[in-house]
């Protein structure tokens, strides 16, 4: 974080110090909220959560280096006591972000977040220093502790946004005004909370709303949802996609042998070649999103297409690929899960599987509401018709609705199986799986699926799989 000192951090949030002897002492360490992550000169954020109460840790961090912490009471050591911590957290949030030099770059949507901010901040650091979101810490909590980690060399901020109702993101753009905004698309991920892709599409388009008049809103033009957003900005409007009306689009798109995608980018001032290293063809719109962005930013399509050929994978199990010993490729993509997703991932399968025999892992898709059953049944019957090898269904009823969905699609639905746990699918695979074979493995979060995963690759490394 850019240094304040505590007393300006007090009047900031508007809190009281407790049992401070010095409040001219500056925070110079990050701002963070879980205890093994302090560091010499941090401020500790004091959460009361469901398991833990971050008050009871205030001795131990400030032992460890913390200068003070956060808090909603006094805890015995120097504090800034407050009403709300978390009202606290983004108003430090807020006063920080409007210190900085930097250009905000806030992205939303149904599907790809993650993969796509970690795509732009990839590009957008071979341009001057940026600070993107970890993970997918897009919350209310989340995105304040990421623009507090910037400091005064932070050009680029690059901040995920999540909403799971309307006004989410209204919020989060306030505790940090974008000049960038993108949305990548309108699906159905927590539609059973919205109630409808109408609603989802309203939630979203409040970061286009948030945007000046000097910024831009990049909108996905192969989206009808997110395409009339642009009536409701007053920013420049940059359209992404394959359309040929797209500012930025791919032409020419193909999956290589490896089901690594490969395309000509076109921008409004040269076209470029790309390869990307990522798996799937789903890359190809996060890939355009990310290069609307930084070619608004100033990048050069040559700049900007080596920096999506050479971009990796920041974040844990998503579509994380792993070649074990015995040929069998795990590609461990447990970290969530929507129908949107789920497609992709099955056609990055397939694709990545031609001439192999391929297994798809799945588990529950979460916060569908009504339309669960539907969109279970749906990827069931999307996998036979990808000519997926195997269908390993596992957990409870959404389980059985993608065996189902599968079953009822043709005569390989035979070539599907239920198993209750993730256990049972690590023993049947162990037992089943060949040298050369492929294997999917996706669930929304909840269900864990990345023990299954992890269990295959240690399983690999330690000779576990019969070579029949």
């Amino acid at each position: 974080m850019i240094a304040l000192s505590l007393a300006e951090i007090a009047a900031v949030v508007g809190g009281q110090t407790h049992d401070i002897p010095d409040p001219s002492v500056q925070v110079t360490g990050p701002v963070v909220r879980d205890s093994r992550e302090v560091r010499q000169g941090s401020l500790f954020v004091a959460f009361v959560g469901e398991r833990a109460d971050g008050h009871d840790y205030a001795q131990a961090v400030v032992q460890a280096g913390a200068v003070a912490v956060l808090a909603s009471r006094p805890v015995g050591v120097p504090a800034i006591v407050v009403e709300d911590v978390q009202t606290a957290l983004g108003a430090l949030a807020r006063h920080v972000v409007r210190r900085l030099g930097a250009t905000l770059v806030a992205l939303t949507g149904s599907a790809g977040k993650t993969s796509t901010k970690d795509l732009i901040a990839q590009v957008l650091q071979r341009k001057a220093p940026t600070v993107f979101t970890p993970g997918s810490l897009n919350n209310e909590i989340g995105l304040p502790l990421t623009a507090l980690s910037a400091t005064e060399e932070t050009r680029f901020l690059v901040l995920e946004m999540g909403a799971r109702g309307i006004g989410h993101i209204r919020y989060l753009t306030d505790l940090t005004p974008p000049r960038v905004g993108l949305v990548l698309n309108v699906g159905t991920a927590h539609i059973g909370e919205f109630g409808g892709r109408e609603q989802i599409a309203q939630a979203k388009g409040e970061l286009v709303e948030a945007l000046p008049e000097d910024g831009a809103a990049i909108l996905n033009a192969d989206d009808p949802l997110v395409r009339a957003m642009a009536s409701r900005t007053k920013a420049k409007v940059v359209l992404f996609g394959e359309s040929a009306e797209a500012d930025v689009r791919a032409e020419n798109v193909r999956l290589t042998d490896s089901g690594q995608p490969a395309f000509r980018l076109h921008t409004p001032s040269g076209a470029s070649d790309v390869t990307m290293r990522l798996y799937g063809e789903h890359h190809v719109s996060n890939a355009l999103a990310a290069a609307a962005v930084a070619h608004e930013l100033g990048m050069s399509v040559a700049e900007i297409a080596t920096a999506l050929s050479e971009a990796g994978s920041l974040s844990r199990w998503r579509m994380e690929v792993t070649e074990r010993p015995d040929g069998v490729t795990i590609v461990n993509d447990a970290y969530n899960a929507n129908p949107e997703s789920m497609r992709a991932a099955l056609r990055a399968l397939a694709a990545m599987g031609k001439g192999r025999r391929t297994w798809a892992v799945l588990g529950k898709m979460a916060e569908l509401g009504d339309e669960a059953l539907a969109e279970h049944d749906a990827v069931g019957r999307l996998a036979v018709r990808l000519n997926v090898s195997k269908l390993v269904a596992v957990g409870g009823i959404e389980a059985s609705w993608l065996q189902l969905g599968a079953y009822n699609e043709g005569s390989w639905g035979e070539e599907s199986v239920h198993v209750s746990d993730a256990q049972a699918a690590v023993d049947l695979l162990r037992s089943e799986l060949r040298p050369g074979d492929v294997v999917l493995v996706k669930a929304s979060r909840s269900v864990g699926l990345e023990s299954v995963a992890q269990a295959l690759v240690e399983a690999g490394a330690e000779g576990g799989v019969d070579a029949r």
